[in-house]
């Protein structure tokens, strides 16, 4: 099913050449997510229909009941770590993820997978890309697939700052042609900053695994570059304070608890965009 040759998957070009080779492929990623839940939003009850009408679906596996799991497994994992989410961070947890659960307007489709992987595309010429990997496809909150143009995803360490160059811009304009809404900056910023710091929670719970790796294992560092590039995409639009000091703290707690993930990863020089986790 994803026998599409002769494209290749975005991040074997990330890879092998770097994202400044790939600018425009990546432009490209950016805007396939924005348009797969531009095309889709408003359709949710007949996926649904059609989707019951093949057998029974996992009512654990829908998008409330995920949102919903993840506040107590935010708790655990902060818990564990020395962190806790308390006073204020947690009223805007709670807010967080009453938002990713009840997404309004962007409720749309997403393949569950947003990641460059997940992107087959010509290496030269008209890009004619493709997104694949829809077997645990679903109906969510839209921004979880922008996510991974500004957090790091399992491969990364870094995705730099997507600002900068244009992704965001690609990503969101894409997405207001069938979410006006998206065009509400306190809107889409609430959004993206629940969904990133979300993610960062998600990821926090492989810091006792972590701990097991030698010293000097990607895996550890990039942990830390997670939690602050979550807090910067808040920061950048003005939401969830409480929640982006939190993340602040938590990223520091991590880089005392390993030295050897003590590292800078705002120079370019060291971890420019979509340098490969080892």
């Amino acid at each position: 099913m994803e026998d599409l040759a002769p494209r290749s998957a975005l991040d074997h070009l990330l890879r092998r050449d770097g994202a400044a080779a790939h600018a425009d492929r990546l432009a490209v990623f950016a805007r396939a997510h924005g348009e797969l839940s531009a095309a889709t939003v408003g359709y949710a009850d007949t996926y649904h229909a059609r989707r019951t009408a093949l057998g029974p679906i996992d009512p654990a596996a829908g998008h409330v009941a995920r949102f919903a799991r993840l506040r107590d497994e935010a708790h655990g994992h902060a818990t564990a770590l020395g962190a806790p989410i308390i006073g204020p961070a947690e009223t805007e947890i709670g807010a967080a993820l009453s938002e990713l659960g009840d997404p309004g307007p962007f409720l749309a489709l997403s393949n569950d997978d947003a990641e460059t992987n997940n992107l087959l595309l010509n290496e030269s010429g008209p890009a004619d890309a493709r997104l694949i990997d829809f077997e645990f496809a679903g109906y969510t909150h839209a921004l979880i697939d922008a996510v991974c143009l500004h957090v790091p995803g399992p491969a990364w360490m870094s995705v730099g700052d997507p600002i900068a160059t244009g992704l965001a811009d690609h990503y969101r304009c894409a997405l207001a042609c069938g979410v006006p809404e998206a065009e509400d900056d306190r809107r889409y910023g609430f959004g993206l900053a629940a969904a990133c710091i979300c993610w960062a929670i998600v990821r926090l719970q492989r810091f006792a695994l972590l701990d097991t790796r030698p010293p000097g294992n990607d895996s550890r560092p990039q942990l830390v570059e997670t939690s602050e590039a979550a807090a910067r995409t808040a920061e950048t639009h003005r939401a969830l304070p409480h929640l982006t000091s939190w993340a602040r703290r938590t990223a520091d707690l991590l880089r005392r608890r390993r030295p050897d993930a003590d590292l800078d990863f705002t120079g370019q020089d060291a971890f420019p965009p979509y340098t490969a986790r080892g």
